[in-house]
């Protein structure tokens, strides 16, 4: 489909959905809930990443979704979160990141975690990292985490979960990150 002149491309993160069997969501089901309101519904793999075009803002799109998502597909709405990144912004995210992130997959895991509702400065309190392990580095828009393969088992990222902001992240990993911009390069081009 052909880009309007009113529209922006999105890549929307779901936080939420098809975690440990908990709120499960058909990827085929979801780009049809959205399809009926937003233009060039893609998806990508099964935990909730979607590239869209719409002529609204990206607050308006990700509104929008996080309201009808938990009755089309009968969730538990608090743990939804939805966050959509205006092509722009979502290319910021994956050149803000640290020098040489992500280029070597056989040595470390490269994690992404973007914030939902919240900025840096309510982040990076609960941050911490391994010296011997982690190293993390926060931009504007998420944090970059990269840990050691071989310890990660000794990794700070794991702990994330028992703090108060980690409601208000999504982390996709280096691969899936990248994918995805690449999915706007691909509509982009169309």
């Amino acid at each position: 489909m052909t880009k309007q002149p009113d529209e922006h491309e999105y890549v929307v993160l779901l936080r939420g959905i098809n975690v440990g069997g908990r709120n499960k969501v058909p990827m085929a089901g979801l780009r049809e809930h959205l399809g009926r309101e937003f233009a060039d519904v893609r998806t990508y793999i099964q935990s909730g990443n979607v590239v869209l075009r719409s002529a609204a803002s990206a607050a308006e799109v990700a509104d929008r979704i996080e309201r009808t998502l938990p009755t089309a597909f009968a969730l538990d709405s608090d743990l939804i979160r939805v966050l959509a990144l205006e092509e722009t912004a979502y290319r910021s995210v994956r050149t803000d990141g640290p020098e040489g992130f992500g280029s070597e997959p056989d040595t470390y895991r490269y994690d992404v975690g973007f914030y939902v509702g919240v900025e840096a400065d309510d982040v990076v309190p609960h941050l911490r990292a391994n010296p011997d392990v982690d190293q993390v580095t926060c931009g504007p828009l998420a944090f970059y985490h990269r840990r050691v393969t071989a310890l990660a088992t000794r990794s700070w990222l794991s702990r994330v979960v028992g703090t108060p902001v980690y409601p208000q992240l999504t982390i996709r990993n280096w691969r899936t990150t990248a994918t995805l911009g690449e999915m706007l390069s691909l509509s982009s081009e169309s």
